[in-house]
């Protein structure tokens, strides 16, 4: 697509790249201590809610394939155990993206933030 206006004053027409870091400082990056704490953090925070997660989720669809009467129990009124725990499933996934995001802001964002301005920076 071309356009017929004119480029602004005091440019040449032409958009310069900003040089960006190489792929040479990209893996000086990855293979340094700051960045190998930065992945730490994430996935010890990360794998076990997942895993917990699954296991949880996997739970409910066992209860509810081998449990009829149990899951069938009437709490009150015409609320049973599978309802709540089919509610309780939202209310973890709620609950563990509230939790990831309050952990990204504390510990992973400031390395990410301080590995980046290093990168940008050139330093």
């Amino acid at each position: 697509m071309t356009t017929e206006a004119a480029p602004p004053p005091g440019s040449t027409g032409t958009p310069q790249a900003s040089p960006g870091p190489t792929a040479e400082e990209f893996a000086t990056v990855q293979q340094s201590a700051e960045f190998a704490e930065l992945r730490r953090s994430y996935r010890s925070f990360a794998f076990p809610l997942t895993v917990a997660f699954i296991a949880w989720y996997l739970l409910y669809v066992l209860l509810s394939s081998y449990a009829g009467g149990f899951m069938g129990t009437k709490l009150f009124g015409n609320i049973n155990i599978a309802f709540v725990l089919g509610l309780a499933q939202f209310g973890t996934t709620f609950l563990i993206a509230w939790l990831y995001s309050r952990h990204a802001a504390a510990k992973l964002d400031p390395k990410a933030s301080a590995i980046k301005a290093r990168m940008e920076g050139g330093k």
